[in-house]
């Protein structure tokens, strides 16, 4: 019987006047934080502020170039994330580390299967497995024996924790665990924290949802530009003073204004009775100088929707019409040529060349299309060499310089990397899958105001987005999608209760259904 942690006064893990230094950058300078059993503790901050490494000096994958990491009172220094694992510390990061091709039992146990006569014992490894996953009362709806590719992302994620916890975990780090979930996904994911804080676990929680960290933590620390700010109970704070600490000044507009009924110009895309293969029924206009934002619960068909007006999974049925044109679109690179972009969801396999510079980055798109228009020998990109300061002057990029790897920036940087690609070639169409997702505050800020003024300059867009407080904030129409179609239309200022009820198949919902969702949900 493997032993549950007690919680106790003292704290399980402390860092001590961390300093961790690389090349030009000083990410962690004196940091001490203490860490305590049976608490979730929230570490957030802008991107940059040292969050990550901190976590990896714990974890053992960076050694502090000063100060100490102390496990239940006693100094250690993990050579390698695997010697913390197995010493009760592990990390769970926002990409998870699992093999797909491999069943939950395997993934869990890999390379510490139980084993008869030289062979592994399935019996025994699925035994195993299923003790695990009864501490997480997980047992009736994931088997052992199912391959991981066939999970969903909070069922993977349960699988992930539950191989953290396979270890005897004292220390359990979560790196972002809610940024690919959908709310019916993290309600299962609090759960399961609860169910660990329980267990007398301290769980560190790093994440960019401030509604998250108010409703989990027991304790939050914010840093700032790799220093300690404070560590504070959450019921003596509210947002606002949290975000004064990360950014150093007050946000005090979240949002950027709406669009007045006068800033909306004419029909720039339309598809009318569009379907695929998931998709069905889709009837939607695009406006120049307006945002339109898309809701929706995980699965719903935000992002196939975006993909099929961008060509990647392009509409087999109906009408797509652009500038009042009968004009399909069957590739990317077909949109591309119709002046269209398409910021996706996964900027880190998808947006971006991450061991490319930012010059090469930002101007893939424009040079694809130079290449796609047979313009090469009227290189616009040679006969405009101010072109990427420009870039980067508008979206206001933090870089050493234009020759800098993108994989070295922030979350928040390599964003704005993404949407200046999309800039050079002066796109009309711009399509927004999460494009805040994984980004500090401020960052998003800065990313809302970019989307609002490419608005104000003409384009019209289309935003995906979980987070329904930035569907109401930057929304001036707002369509809420559900098992492939749309589900129905709202005007801005719309609540989330009533995006709701349309995200949840009630397609004449009214506010009694509205209020009796928001209820369920909390």
């Amino acid at each position: 019987m493997t032993r549950e942690n007690k919680p106790t006064n003292e704290p399980v893990m402390e860092v001590r006047n961390i300093t961790k230094e690389f090349p030009g950058v000083k990410a962690l300078d004196d940091v001490s934080v203490k860490f305590y059993p049976g608490e979730v503790h929230a570490v957030v901050g802008e991107n940059g502020a040292g969050k990550s490494t901190l976590m990896k000096v714990m974890a053992g994958a960076y050694i502090a170039d000063e100060g100490d990491v102390l496990l239940q009172g006693e100094k250690v220094q993990f050579p390698h994330p695997q010697v913390a694992q197995e010493q009760g510390v592990s990390i769970i990061y926002q990409e998870l580390n699992l093999l797909p091709e491999r069943t939950v039992a395997q993934n869990i146990f890999l390379g510490r299967e139980p084993s008869r006569f030289g062979l592994v014992d399935s019996r025994a490894l699925n035994e195993a497995t299923l003790d695990v996953l009864e501490r997480l009362d997980s047992e009736d709806t994931i088997s052992p024996s199912a391959m991981l590719n066939t999970l969903s992302v909070a069922e993977q994620q349960i699988v992930e924790i539950a191989k953290a916890i396979s270890f005897d975990s004292k220390v359990l780090i979560m790196d972002e665990p809610t940024a690919a979930l959908s709310s019916n996904e993290v309600d299962i994911l609090v759960r399961l924290v609860e169910r660990l804080k329980a267990r007398g676990i301290a769980l560190i929680f790093i994440s960019h949802r401030l509604k998250e960290v108010f409703d989990l933590a027991d304790k939050i620390t914010v840093l700032k530009d790799g220093q300690l700010v404070d560590t504070v109970n959450p019921k003596d704070v509210n947002t606002g003073d949290v975000i004064h600490m990360m950014v150093g000044r007050e946000l005090n507009q979240f949002f950027p204004p709406l669009a007045e009924p006068g800033d909306i110009g004419d029909t720039v895309l339309s598809i009318s009775d569009g379907a695929n293969d998931f998709l069905k029924n889709i009837n939607l206009e695009l406006r120049a100088g307006e945002i339109v934002g898309v809701s929706g619960l995980q699965g719903s068909g935000r992002t196939e929707l975006a993909e099929a007006l961008f060509g990647a999974e392009p509409f087999k049925q109906g009408t797509l019409e652009i500038n009042g044109l009968n004009t399909p679109v069957r590739s990317p690179a077909q949109a591309i040529k119709l002046n269209m972009g398409f910021v996706t969801e996964d900027r880190k396999s998808q947006g971006i060349f991450p061991n490319q510079s930012l010059r090469d980055n930002m101007l893939v798109t424009v040079r694809a299309l130079q290449r796609l228009l047979a313009q090469v020998k009227r290189d616009g990109v040679r006969k405009n060499p101010d072109l990427v300061p420009t870039l980067g002057e508008q979206v206001d990029v933090r870089a050493s310089g234009y020759d800098q790897e993108v994989q070295y920036l922030s979350g928040g940087n390599q964003q704005k990397v993404v949407l200046a690609k999309w800039l050079a070639p002066d796109t009309e169409v711009l399509i927004f899958d999460e494009p805040t997702r994984g980004i500090d505050v401020e960052a998003k800020a800065s990313i809302h105001e970019m989307i609002r003024d490419l608005a104000k300059q003409g384009a019209a867009i289309m935003m995906v987005s979980s987070e329904l407080p930035e569907i109401v904030g930057m929304s001036d129409r707002i369509i809420v999608m559900w098992d492939g179609t749309i589900t129905g239309e709202l005007p801005a200022k719309s609540s989330e209760a009533e995006i709701m009820v349309l995200a949840t198949g009630y397609e004449n919902g009214d506010k009694k259904d509205a209020e009796l969702v928001m209820e369920s949900k909390s």
